[in-house]
């Protein structure tokens, strides 16, 4: 990584500290957030999250693979988050350029900035969600009066269970009420909250679904069964659109190190996971346990596809169960030079819409 440490885990509490640079600031899409505003090598600050999910950015890290692709020219800083609003606000303030991110922060980012902030300029991840219950639960219809957990009131994993159990025509409610109780709650608390009986299921991503099959769970719902072909975006690269007019060049480098990323991560499976392990216990002072990521791995599909036909039917789910407004999402994507590098390469371009 260029001789740069590692950075410490970002907390949500990143959001008191860049935060009341809130979203009024999103006209920090309009003023100089120092990036190559000074002569000399320009500064790529990239937020990623050291997870499963986001594996194409902690390989790309821990292997060198952005700081070759990136070039002498280009100082490569790294910024770790375990939540996305954090990563946006840090986005908004002018603290990131660009950040690996979720559907759900994408269209927020979108949205509250009116289209001004933000681009996704390429894929990452597909998949690797499910609804993990207790033994006994073995159809939906036995969920009512039960009560299942999501990573955050509105994030993408609540959306999908909310949306999923109204079309099987069971009612929830933001404040826990309903058919079935949601019950939002951060990721590792939903290890200790299943493991006593607090909760009965949970619609989580990895690898908190293999923590909880190993923990007594079963998968009820595997997410990819519910969309065209099994694919739905889980993560995806997002620059600050100021950057990217400002430094087209840079963001090309950036997109060719997701890229080769993602070559790595899927030629090379048994050391990817490997990376990964031994970077996220950098981070955490904990390495992932590795046969956990391997258990985990094969139902994540790496991908430079963005797939944008599944952020907008997950913001449709986000309106359908009263938890968003709709939002124009025209102009989100700039894959140019994503299908530059592909077309390069060889690889199949992918479609803009």
């Amino acid at each position: 990584m260029r001789g740069l440490p590692l950075r410490r885990l970002v907390t949500v509490a990143t959001l008191a500290a860049v935060g009341t640079a809130t979203l009024g600031a999103t006209a920090a899409c309009g003023e100089d957030s120092g990036a190559g505003a000074a002569s000399g090598p320009v500064t790529l600050r990239l937020g990623y999250f050291p997870h499963i999910t986001h594996a194409p950015a902690v390989v790309g890290v821990e292997k060198g693979i952005f700081a070759e692709k990136l070039g002498g020219d280009v100082e490569l800083d790294t910024k770790t988050f375990n939540a996305g609003p954090a990563a946006i606000e840090a986005v908004f303030s002018g603290a990131l350029d660009a950040t690996y991110i979720g559907p759900n922060p994408t269209v927020n980012a979108f949205s509250k900035s009116k289209g001004e902030a933000v681009r996704v300029v390429s894929g990452a991840a597909s998949g690797g969600v499910a609804l993990v219950v207790k033994p006994g639960i073995t159809s939906v219809e036995q969920l009512r009066g039960k009560k299942i957990a999501t990573p955050q009131l509105g994030n993408t994993q609540d959306v999908a269970l909310r949306y999923w159990l109204k079309e099987k025509g069971l009612e929830t409610t933001k404040e826990g009420g309903g058919d079935v109780k949601v019950v939002p709650q951060e990721n590792a608390q939903t290890v200790e909250t299943f493991g006593s009986g607090a909760i009965d299921g949970a619609w989580v991503p990895e690898p908190f679904v293999s923590r909880l099959v190993n923990a007594g769970g079963k998968v009820l719902v595997d997410e990819r069964d519910l969309w065209p072909d099994k694919k739905f975006v889980i993560t995806n690269l997002l620059v600050s659109t100021k950057f990217l007019k400002a430094h087209p060049d840079v963001v090309k480098k950036l997109v060719e190190g997701q890229v080769a990323a993602n070559e790595f991560v899927n030629s090379k499976p048994d050391e990817a996971q490997q990376a990964v392990s031994d970077h996220i216990g950098k981070i955490t002072g904990k390495p992932l346990d590795l046969k956990l990521i391997k258990q985990a791995w094969p139902t994540l599909e790496f991908t430079n596809d963005p797939i944008p036909a599944s952020l907008k039917a997950g913001l449709d789910h986000a309106v359908a169960v009263g938890l968003t407004q709709p939002v124009d999402l025209n102009g989100l994507y700039d894959l140019k030079y994503l299908n530059e590098v592909l077309k390069t390469q060889g690889k199949a371009e992918v479609s803009q819409p």
